[in-house]
């Protein structure tokens, strides 16, 4: 197999660091890096990479996600490998919906994601098999997210309240009244069976909706 050509995209520069050595040990060139989500897709087009290494956060702007999703809107055959420290079921699995290769968290060994950059630039899906058992039971006993079990209003709502919110101050935001916001909070709490913040905060980290 031809030497597989990397671009590294993680706003950590002692992870770039790092990963540039580890990957280049192992006999791939790193064809470009960048530590900024808004030039992921701009890097990808102008170095050509087999496979993309992706952090899923970058500061305060738009995640790993949302670039995965903007890249492979634009370049299918695009391969993505997510290398991150978040590890909940439902940020992985959205991962792969959306068409990622791999998603290898930053506790594995350097060869996993060397093995995982390999498979994806071969053109296959790569499962480490602690996540792939943690998907396979995800789909025997359904999806306890609150995004599946919310409509798209009510999981804004539920973001805002899990990460401290008043009514009044989500009203303001999304400019409806503080009486609305009453009423969705309300379905939202006989939906996910919880009452407290402090449980939908508990409820939105273990899914990926906030940080912890």
């Amino acid at each position: 197999m031809a030497t597989i050509k990397v671009l590294l995209a993680d706003d950590h520069p002692l992870i770039l660091e790092g990963l540039r050595a580890t990957l280049t040990k192992r006999g791939m060139r790193i064809v470009g890096e960048t530590g900024s989500a808004d030039e992921v897709v701009g890097r990808f087009r102008q170095c050509r990479p087999d496979v993309l290494v992706l952090d899923l956060r970058f500061g305060q702007g738009a995640t790993g996600l949302d670039v995965a999703r903007a890249l492979l809107s634009q370049q299918p055959e695009a391969r993505i490998v997510f290398y991150s420290q978040f590890d909940q079921d439902e940020v992985i699995r959205e991962a792969y919906r959306l068409g990622a290769a791999a998603y290898i968290t930053k506790n594995q060994p350097p060869d996993v994601l060397a093995q995982a950059i390999t498979e994806a630039a071969r053109g296959k899906t790569y499962f480490v098999p602690a996540i792939a058992e943690r998907l396979a039971l995800l789909g025997v006993r359904g999806d306890g997210s609150p995004r599946a079990r919310l409509d798209p209003r009510e999981a804004e709502v539920f973001v805002q309240l899990a990460s401290g919110l008043t009514n009044n101050e989500i009203a303001e935001r999304m400019s409806l009244s503080s009486k609305t916001i009453g009423v969705i909070a309300q379905a939202i709490r006989e939906k996910l069976g919880v009452q407290r913040t402090a449980e939908m905060t508990r409820l939105a980290v273990r899914y990926g909706m906030i940080d912890p």
